[in-house]
């Protein structure tokens, strides 16, 4: 994926800054316009900033104190530093709840429409793992998915998903346009029940890849068998989700 070029904001935008004494430091103030422009969308997710040392001589102040103002906005998780991209500007984290929906239509409901990269679409024989999660004998068609799922430029779960037929007929082009249940809804899928678990494992180096991570790093998993009124599999996911983006919201009742 091509990587942003980087944001040179202009002179103005950082200005007037109070230097009298007994002011609001000034790190503070380069800090809050630039979270000041994030909150209302003029950085969006996926801004590269320029370098703090280019920053620092173009608004006449120490490169300390810009590193201080992005540090700042780091520790908020507004912004990420990362080697070989520089500071980004990253999608605020989504919570979703643990209900019977799919990762598109929760982005959607928060406000953060996504995107999605169909990195695998494939129809092939189910192998033994694959006729397990399915509940279907070996060898039966069934269609094999690997998405990538953005908000905005920023990469933030790899899908995995395995359906069994007659959903073989599904397009990588349906996907791209709208979400898996979307999708299986308008083909008379019914939603009933879900059996989930939710995990965690290390970055290996086609995600940390995917998700401009560093390999090793953390991610949150998910993995989910979807069955129908009738109690028919429709499909079984296993995904996983950077964890300073993405999060699960249970409510627990006390019985």
């Amino acid at each position: 994926m091509a990587r942003e070029p980087e944001t040179e904001l202009p002179t103005e935008f950082f200005g007037p800054l109070d230097r009298s004494p007994g002011a609001v430091p000034l790190y503070m103030q380069i800090a809050r316009r630039l979270e000041a422009a994030i909150s209302t969308g003029q950085l969006v997710a996926g801004t590269r900033l320029e370098n703090e040392v280019a920053m620092a001589k173009r608004i006449g102040l120490s490169r300390p104190t810009i590193r201080q103002a992005i540090q700042d906005l780091v520790d908020k998780g507004l912004l990420v530093r990362r080697r070989g991209v520089g500071t980004q500007v990253i999608q605020r984290p989504v919570a979703r709840p643990v209900d019977l929906t799919s990762l598109y239509e929760d982005l959607e409901k928060s406000g953060n429409p996504p995107s999605t990269v169909v990195l695998s679409h494939r129809v092939k024989a189910a192998d033994a793992e694959a006729a397990e999660r399915l509940g279907v004998p070996i060898g039966t068609p069934s269609l094999h998915l690997k998405r990538l799922r953005l908000v905005g430029s920023t990469p933030l779960a790899v899908l995995h998903n395995v359906l069994p037929a007659p959903f073989t007929d599904i397009t990588a082009d349906e996907l791209v346009s709208t979400g898996l249940y979307e999708t299986l809804r308008a083909r008379g899928v019914v939603f009933s029940v879900a059996q989930q678990r939710i995990g965690a494992k290390a970055a290996d180096s086609e995600d940390a890849e995917l998700l401009e991570i560093d390999a090793g790093s953390p991610l949150l998993t998910m993995n989910r068998t979807a069955l129908d009124h009738s109690g028919r599999i429709i499909e079984w996911g296993d995904h996983c989700y950077r964890p300073d983006l993405y999060s699960f919201e249970t409510t627990l009742v006390s019985r």
